[in-house]
């Protein structure tokens, strides 16, 4: 399973990054636009577009409820802590796992984007961190890490997984921040490399260039 959530945003960042930057995060979106790398205009659109596609992908919930025996009650893979967490973990152990991967994660995604990297590796660095980050906190809370994946399963699953939302969305938001913020402390690169960046910025570079 940790595979193919890594392997999807390879395949998807090399598929679409060039046409939209490929966030499918709305913590990632907030992470790049807090670390100098995305425009504020264009935050709230991508999130709602992020929510609405996996809120709309009802694709995976039939295909699962295919199987006998199906039930939401399992959870769904919902994100979840204390008796819904898969290792029992609590609310506080859940909040520092999910700040800390996701901070881990932001800092990849700009450091492995940043102009001063060599070009094309980013999206293997990003999906291998995604791996290794759904390795070590599966146990913990199922692992969000993006607030509009944890929205779309806990919307099918309803009772606790709507209640314990709210910890998937702030501390993946806040583990972003802090990740920009690292990633502004050892070195930024001022120039945002995503296809929906404003033009002013590039025709900057070039200038500063010449």
């Amino acid at each position: 399973m940790s595979a193919a959530f890594g392997l999807t945003v390879v395949t998807m960042v090399y598929a679409i990054g060039h046409i939209s930057g490929c966030h499918l995060n709305p913590a990632a979106s907030i992470g790049l636009w807090a670390g100098g790398r995305f425009s504020g205009k264009q935050v709230l659109p991508y999130i709602v577009s992020q929510v609405l596609g996996v809120v709309g992908g009802g694709a995976l919930f039939l295909i699962a409820s295919g199987k006998p025996g199906f039930s939401v009650a399992r959870g769904f893979a919902s994100n979840g802590f204390g008796e819904h967490s898969p290792g029992g973990y609590s609310l506080l152990s859940a909040l520092l796992a999910e700040v800390v991967i996701t901070m881990m994660f932001l800092l990849v995604i700009l450091r492995s984007t940043d102009r001063r990297v060599p070009e094309g590796f980013a999206p293997l660095a990003i999906g291998l961190c995604l791996t290794l980050i759904h390795l070590i906190s599966i146990p913990v809370t199922n692992t969000s890490v993006n607030p509009a994946r944890s929205t779309g399963v806990a919307l099918y699953v309803g009772g606790w997984a709507v209640s314990q939302l709210w910890l998937f969305w702030v501390a993946p938001i806040l583990g972003a921040v802090l990740g920009a913020a690292a990633y502004k402390a050892v070195g930024s690169s001022k120039q945002v490399q995503s296809p929906a960046e404003k033009p002013e910025f590039r025709q900057a570079d070039v200038a500063r260039a010449g």
